[in-house]
């Protein structure tokens, strides 16, 4: 198959299907006419056809994904009258969201290897000279650091006034992260090399003190969660910017808009992972527990995220088999 005559030949039904599902929407309690029906029907149809053959022979193309999005928007308003808020939210985060995060894995990787490299910066800038610490990290904060204290029970954390006030903190970070992307992913890339470079710079303070296993403690039980959801709002930045120097077979314009439309549905996903964070952050973290015993939640945040990108892929896949089989 080839991509481009594809693309010509059938463009003109995508912008149909698109312009119609437009015009629904901006009145979406008027029923769709009967005379359009058929027509809506055939496209539906037709485009799911396209999509199964493009996932076909170009999988990661950005036309597949393109198409897959228009699919699902003419599905959802097919079945709508018997789809609730609940079943949308709950097909949102069960196959569109690890769908889309699958497709735009390596920016989240990419965010991910930014905020490493920035933390190695911090960790040996530190670890060579500890006055680097004050360089790093806002006076306010390294003025207070005692790896000797790390250990203390911080009961006065345990609050549901302190778990939100985390939460919303990181959902700021994230935010900023995303939106950092309108500066075309420089103002992404400074913020996750930054916040890589105060963990790093911290973490060479207490392995200096001997106090690795307990900064660990308190940090990887919500850390995990965390910085996921961070790395994932970083690559969705990242994203726009790289779509605004490479805009594809398409307009460099439509190309930037589209990718913005995508990486908020990106940041939209992160919010039960800030929830969950700012949870564990809020009422775990500075709990009296052992210190295995945060290890062992830090372990099983691990896995519920492995298994939920694991379940995503299988459904891609089993998605992917059946419109195949249907084309």
């Amino acid at each position: 198959m080839e991509p481009s005559r594809f693309i010509k030949q059938n463009k003109p039904l995508w912008t149909e299907l698109e312009e119609m599902l437009g015009a629904i929407g901006k009145r979406r309690k008027t029923a769709l006419r009967a005379d359009r029906i058929d027509r809506f029907t055939e496209l539906y149809k037709a485009v799911s056809a396209h999509l199964a053959a493009m996932q076909t022979y170009r999988p990661h193309d950005e036309t597949t994904l393109y198409l897959n999005q228009l699919v699902a928007r003419a599905h959802n308003l097919l079945y709508n009258a018997n789809n609730s808020s609940v079943t949308q939210l709950k097909d949102f985060f069960a196959e569109y969201f690890p769908k889309l995060l699958q497709a735009r894995l390596p920016f989240v990787g990419f965010a991910a290897l930014l905020f490493v490299f920035g933390g190695l910066l911090g960790f040996f800038a530190v670890w060579r000279d500890p006055l680097n610490l004050h360089l790093i990290v806002p006076e306010s904060i390294a003025s207070h650091i005692d790896p000797t204290a790390t250990d203390l029970p911080r009961d006065n954390l345990q609050s549901p006034l302190m778990s939100t006030t985390i939460m919303l903190n990181n959902i700021r970070v994230a935010i900023m992260a995303f939106l950092s992307g309108i500066t075309l992913g420089v103002g992404t890339i400074y913020l996750l090399v930054f916040n890589g470079l105060l963990i790093g710079a911290l973490a060479a303070v207490f392995m200096q003190a001997g106090q690795s296993y307990v900064f660990w403690a308190y940090i990887l039980p919500h850390g995990i969660i965390e910085l996921t959801a961070i790395f994932i709002a970083g690559g969705a930045g990242l994203y726009m910017g790289y779509r605004f120097f490479v805009p594809g077979p398409y307009s460099r314009k439509r190309m930037f808009l589209e990718s913005a439309r995508e990486s908020v549905q990106l940041l939209i996903g992160t919010v039960p992972l800030f929830i969950v964070a700012g949870l564990i952050e809020g009422y775990i973290t500075p709990a009296t527990l052992p210190l295995a015993a945060k290890y062992g939640v830090a372990a099983i945040t691990l896995l519920l995220l492995a298994a939920y990108y694991v379940f995503g892929t299988i459904r891609k896949r089993r998605r992917q088999e059946q419109g195949q089989l249907a084309g």
